[in-house]
């Protein structure tokens, strides 16, 4: 599997995303700010990365926290997992939010989310008067318990 990586001028001297352990599943990627990027409480920011990416036909790029930033400051990805698809060639930002209580600085080249690879399927939608019934039904929300 090759996903092919276009660096922005602005992504010039940092390293591609890549894999920390020889197990993990998700590719690091680094932030391509000038100077440092503060996130204050509460807020949240497009991080860019300087990447654009050619993901192959049939799969797309999740875009996924880095568990540390999230259990150490409550830093993580706005709407994880983000999604990198197929057709888009525009530059790769990082929806970062902080729900910590104190500023988080970002500085260029810090690790600021994770990159996962995936198939996909596209499924045929069908619209149906009728659907089969389950044990479940319609509970949702904690029906099948804490």
């Amino acid at each position: 599997m090759e996903v092919q990586v276009r660096v922005l001028p602005h992504g010039e001297g940092l390293p591609l995303p890549s894999y920390a352990t020889a197990g993990a599943a998700g590719a690091d990627v680094c932030a391509a700010v000038e100077g440092e990027l503060v996130l204050a409480p509460g807020a949240r920011a497009a991080v860019p990365t300087g990447l654009v990416l050619a993901v192959p036909p049939g799969y797309e790029v999740q875009v996924r926290p880095r568990s540390g930033l999230a259990l150490k400051h409550g830093v993580t990805v706005a709407n994880a997992p983000g999604t990198v698809d197929s057709d888009f060639r525009g530059e790769l930002r990082v929806i970062l939010v902080n729900l910590g209580e104190a500023p988080y600085v970002i500085r260029r080249g810090d690790r600021i989310a994770q990159l996962v690879v995936a198939p996909v399927v596209q499924a045929r939608w069908v619209r149906a008067a009728a659907l089969p019934e389950t044990a479940r039904g319609e509970g949702g929300f904690g029906s099948t318990g804490v």
